[in-house]
């Protein structure tokens, strides 16, 4: 078993160094291939969503490597003293790939999605195999509070499968709202939230006054005209962060100007992946109609990245960061600092967002108890991935107290759920069948919602849409 381990962690680093902008196009011109799509017209889509994934990582650095600073500018200015660091994605990624399960992990996730796609239990091709990280922590946590590898395997296997079920539920609303036709995005930061948000979205259409306010980028520029643009709110959301982060005019100027640069390219980019990515899906969609005529609605699974250059998801986050310093400060139990994670508010925010159309107002509200419970979640786990972080010889942040956490990885509900389900917490257990139960009145009650259909369209109707 250490050999085979040995082997496919050596495997599987090799292919992750080649890093997601260079795997993906090899994966989706493969996947091609095996559509018979011709050889020539496979290279160039494939190439040029890796060019437009490129652009997409270029700009949104731009945001996180403005928002990080700015974002730890506020906590500094707070004086806040927490003993857990927040480490961000990127080191706890790393972390979580150099873990035993971690190998084993990317072969039962791909098995998984043929089989669900072979039994027609998902829409959702998921060719994002970097982002599989995200189902190999939902293991890593479990075996190393368990001690069992197949109980961590089983956890990696459990969150997969909700995760592209739900990914197949807000699909949908993602074409139609953030114009990714063909596409879903199975990335557990950000789709654990999707249902949420539909809840948090009909909670708040029952409360007069408040489900009146619809705060969207479409109805600001209509209002404000030029002022309106998702360029000048960027500039001027920018401009804020950076008088509250304590900046001198030079670094107010420049946050205001980087952040209006990232609303305005950042959907370009996006467009140069669709032209990429939308042959390849057509493609594949004839494919499979030709063979299995009720089969034409596949969509390929690829990371939120995608879809956070949404001028919507981005005024989001912004608002969210001084916010969740503030939380961090006053909440009695909270032991996270929060750092590196803050810049990417804007993936957690994303499906919030989507489930609200767009009303920034209802997003904003909703996120903030999903960011009271990430912080305390992210305080729990502390030990688990600091214990991860030692087991892989991770440098830890110079004077910290060896503690580290994730405030939004590491504070994930749903990764939360299942670790203590794993670990025989009644309570977790017991929430099993009311959470089923919660989940799928969500659905029904959003149905009209989610799947595009007219509120005035009769029952019969809907039902002729099942």
């Amino acid at each position: 078993m250490e050999n085979i381990s040995k082997t496919l962690l050596d495997a599987v680093q090799f292919v992750l160094g080649l890093g997601p902008t260079v795997m993906l196009p090899l994966i989706l011109f493969v996947l091609a291939l095996f559509f018979k799509i011709k050889p020539a017209k496979a290279l160039r889509s494939s190439l040029v969503v890796g060019i437009g994934f490129v652009g997409i990582y270029a700009i949104f650095d731009i945001l996180t490597n403005n928002v990080g600073p700015a974002a730890q500018a506020m906590v500094e200015q707070t004086g806040i003293n927490l003993p857990v660091v927040d480490l961000g994605w990127p080191p706890l990624s790393a972390i979580t790939w150099g873990s035993p399960i971690a190998p084993f992990v990317i072969p039962m996730t791909m098995l998984i999605n043929i089989i669900m796609l072979a039994i027609n239990q998902t829409r959702t091709v998921d060719v994002d195999m970097w982002n599989y990280w995200h189902f190999a922590l939902a293991g890593t946590l479990v075996y190393y509070s368990t001690g069992s590898f197949w109980l961590g395997m089983l956890a990696s296997a459990v969150i997969a499968i909700i995760v592209f079920k739900v990914a197949d539920w807000a699909a949908p609303m993602g074409e139609e709202y953030f114009g990714l036709e063909g596409i879903s995005l199975p990335t557990v930061s950000s789709i654990t939230f999707f249902p949420i948000g539909l809840l948090g979205n009909k909670i708040i259409d029952k409360i007069p006054g408040i489900n009146k306010i619809n705060i969207n980028p479409a109805s600001i520029q209509k209002r404000f005209g030029i002022f309106g643009e998702p360029m000048m709110v960027g500039t001027i959301l920018g401009l804020l962060l950076g008088i509250v982060a304590g900046y001198d005019l030079k670094g107010i100027l420049n946050m205001g100007i980087s952040i209006g640069a990232v609303m305005f390219i950042l959907p370009r980019m996006v467009r140069i992946l669709m032209e990429g990515l939308l042959p390849l899906s057509e493609a594949i969609k004839k494919f499979l109609n030709q063979r299995y005529p009720d089969r034409d609605d596949l969509y390929i699974g690829l990371d939120i990245a995608v879809a956070v250059g949404n001028p919507a998801i981005i005024s989001t986050a912004l608002l969210l960061t001084p916010i969740a310093v503030i939380l961090a400060f006053i909440l009695p139990g909270n032991t996270v600092l929060p750092l590196g994670d803050l810049a990417n508010l804007a993936v957690m925010a994303s499906m919030v967002v989507l489930a609200c159309k767009g009303n920034v107002f209802r997003a904003v509200l909703i996120a903030i108890p999903i960011m009271i419970g990430d912080l305390y979640i992210a305080s729990s786990v502390a030990p688990f991935i600091t214990g991860m972080a030692k087991d892989v010889n991770f440098s830890f942040p110079e004077g910290s107290s060896g503690l580290v956490s994730s405030f939004l990885d590491g504070g994930n509900p749903l990764r939360y759920w299942l670790l203590q389900i794993f670990n025989g917490n009644i309570i977790a257990i017991t929430l099993i069948p009311i959470i089923a139960i919660v989940i799928f009145w969500i659905y029904k009650v959003t149905y009209k919602q989610t799947h595009l259909i007219p509120e005035d369209t009769p029952t019969e109707g809907v039902l002729k849409h099942e």
